[in-house]
């Protein structure tokens, strides 16, 4: 472990940005006895960025055999934070995979391959089971152990967790600018940061959305950033509790994905989002349009509310078509859909989740922080200079 400065404005990591990623990362750093400064251009929780909202799916269904490891070894880190924090963050509602390019066969190949629960059901076992969704036709994916998690409480108890192990937290703190020094060491500056000549062995930035622009000393991977909107929609039923489970065929209400041509669809519980009263989100994957997170406009786009209605109607007879709250947030995609996160010298960036990267917040943590203090990579695919990055193979959104 690094020996901690002498004065106050010292500290052996600095991690910049307090969502699901950086977050998490002070978290793990600071429960490991470094000594850590967390610092957030607005406040914790806040609507700029991708890390805000009480509904994201957390699964084991994945045709690329490394995210599925990684989501076993996630899972073990949510139990860790949980436990830490002593509240629950992730919520186990089940999960639908179905419709032809999301492959149901081959996904449970890759869970039977992990030893992960799962059954291949026909469109007519599913539909006995869940009448509420209209299939495809082919073979439907159920595995129980999939989640809603809240990213909201999430990064609370990451950041309150991270304050109790000694990270000190800077909220209102935009850095504008990273000076590498002669020893070694990092300077940060910005407004608030400049007077303190605040400095740090390692600084771990966690932009997000903002890292295109923030101006690294090297290149990063192609990165596009794009605004996608969800939507939430009361059930028909005028009777629900979101914990309630049926003996015979798990949670009546799980999260699904469905993709078939052009077509890739997601729902999960609302949680708070939705206002309460067993609200369900659904969206549309590769709707978003591209800009930048200064630049955002927050505003819905009437045909994504339109399309997202019409597939209610055609798809989900359980659910009352006209949506009862909706919102938007950001997406930072790589063109594999990897992560980045790879150390470069002093820095060590986390970013580009493409969308699917929040059911893995605690394990990034974990990773990035294993960066910070000295190991040599996270995994080769996650690398800053890893070759061409080519057209994705898998589905790895949501």
């Amino acid at each position: 472990m690094m020996a901690p400065f002498a004065d106050s404005d010292g500290y052996d990591v600095a991690v910049i940005g307090a969502g699901l990623a950086g977050a998490a990362t002070a978290w793990e750093l600071a429960r490991r006895g470094v000594a850590t400064l967390l610092v957030e251009a607005f406040h914790p929780g806040h609507r700029q960025g991708s890390s805000h909202g009480s509904s994201r799916i957390f699964r084991r269904s994945y045709a690329d055999p490394l995210y599925v490891e990684l989501t076993g070894q996630a899972a073990d880190c949510w139990d860790e934070l949980e436990s830490d924090a002593g509240t629950r963050l992730r919520h186990r509602v089940g999960m639908l995979d179905f419709g032809t390019r999301r492959d149901p066969v081959r996904l449970a190949e890759q869970l039977a391959a992990s030893g992960v629960p799962h059954e291949l059901l026909s469109a007519r076992e599913a539909a006995e089971r869940w009448p509420q969704l209209r299939y495809d036709g082919g073979p439907v994916l159920y595995h129980p152990d999939a989640g809603r998690l809240d990213a909201d409480a999430t990064v609370a108890a990451c950041v309150e967790r991270a304050v109790a192990h000694g990270a000190e937290l800077r909220s209102g703190t935009r850095v504008s600018r990273l000076e590498r020094l002669p020893s070694g060491q990092v300077r940060l500056h910005g407004p608030g940061l400049d007077h303190a000549v605040v400095r740090a062995e390692r600084v771990v930035v966690a932009a997000g959305a903002w890292l295109p622009g923030f101006g690294l000393p090297f290149r990063l991977p192609p990165l596009t950033v794009s605004q996608h909107e969800v939507f939430h929609f009361r059930r028909r039923e005028d009777q629900w509790r979101e914990d309630r489970w049926r003996e015979d065929s798990g949670p009546e209400w799980p999260a699904f994905l469905h993709a078939a041509g052009l077509l890739q669809a997601y729902g999960l519980p609302s949680g708070a989002d939705g206002g309460g009263g067993g609200t369900f989100k659904v969206g549309l994957s590769g709707r978003g349009r591209s800009t930048t997170a200064g630049t955002r406009s927050g505003v819905v786009e009437p045909l994504v509310r339109h399309a997202v209605s019409d597939y209610i109607r055609h798809r989900l007879p359980g659910l009352d078509p006209e949506p009862v709250a909706e919102s938007s947030c950001l997406i930072t995609s790589t063109p594999t859909r990897d992560f980045v996160l790879d150390r470069a010298g002093s820095l060590v960036i986390v970013s580009a989740c493409s969308g699917h990267g929040a059911k893995f917040a605690p394990l990034l943590g974990r990773m990035a922080a294993d960066l910070a203090l000295g190991k040599s990579v996270a995994h080769p695919r996650f690398a800053l200079s890893s070759g061409p990055r080519t057209a994705p193979r898998y589905q790895h959104q949501m």
